[in-house]
């Protein structure tokens, strides 16, 4: 029952999320204008890949404290599905981009940051398809995915906090809750980035019943 509800949940606030989110006002904001609204959908993202990777992370680190295979599928498949979040943050940010920035890349630090982080999980990927025996495979790939994380970390959170860059909240920039994140987007924002966590754990999870599966 337990996850029945938090799936009925995630999928709820999803949808509020959606639908809401293109009916509600918005703050009239120079050159962003409507493309606010993306707030909910591209930022919402990012905060569910982290969530995954987190997850993915906490379960390598603990297949390495007593090397349960278990935790290695439940560390492979948050990743996967952290992955699929990547992607979809990477593809409406670009949108955005196109919108308010007049292109669909620049030389942004957040941005180039994001793509090696995919970069770097992809070669995850890559590695435990190049290994076959599990338990070597599983301490290898916990190792890199730790690794990986840490990366993570420093190439989206840390570097364009250092240095110029056009997202806000980075490189001096004014981050959204000092200057336009209010009431009517906080109510909307937060849920998403809720929902899309939840969503993103029934995912994973279904990856993880997949891959036991298919070791039996």
């Amino acid at each position: 029952m337990t996850g029945r509800i938090y799936k009925a949940l995630g999928v709820a606030l999803v949808l509020y999320s959606l639908i809401y989110g293109l009916l509600t006002s918005v703050p009239d904001l120079p050159i962003i204008e409507q493309s606010i609204r993306n707030l909910f959908y591209h930022v919402s993202m990012w905060f569910a890949m982290v969530g995954m990777m987190a997850g993915s992370f906490g379960n390598a680190v603990g297949f390495l404290r007593g090397e349960n295979l278990s935790k290695d599928r439940r560390s492979e498949s948050l990743a996967e599905t952290g992955m699929l979040f990547a992607f979809l943050g990477l593809f409406t940010g670009m949108m955005w981009a196109k919108f308010t920035w007049g292109a669909w890349w620049t030389n942004d630090p957040k941005l180039n940051g994001s793509a090696i982080t995919i970069l770097i999980y992809l070669a995850y990927f890559v590695l435990r398809n190049g290994i076959e025996e599990p338990r070597k495979k599983a301490r290898i790939s916990a190792v890199y995915n730790i690794f990986a994380f840490v990366m993570m970390i420093v190439f989206i959170g840390i570097l364009p906090r250092m240095t110029d860059s056009l997202h806000p909240g980075n490189g001096g920039n004014p981050g959204f809750n000092s200057y336009d994140l209010d009431n009517r987007l906080r109510m909307i924002f937060y849920p998403a980035v809720i929902g899309w966590i939840l969503v993103g754990t029934w995912i994973a999870s279904l990856r993880y019943r997949i891959k036991n599966l298919s070791q039996s």
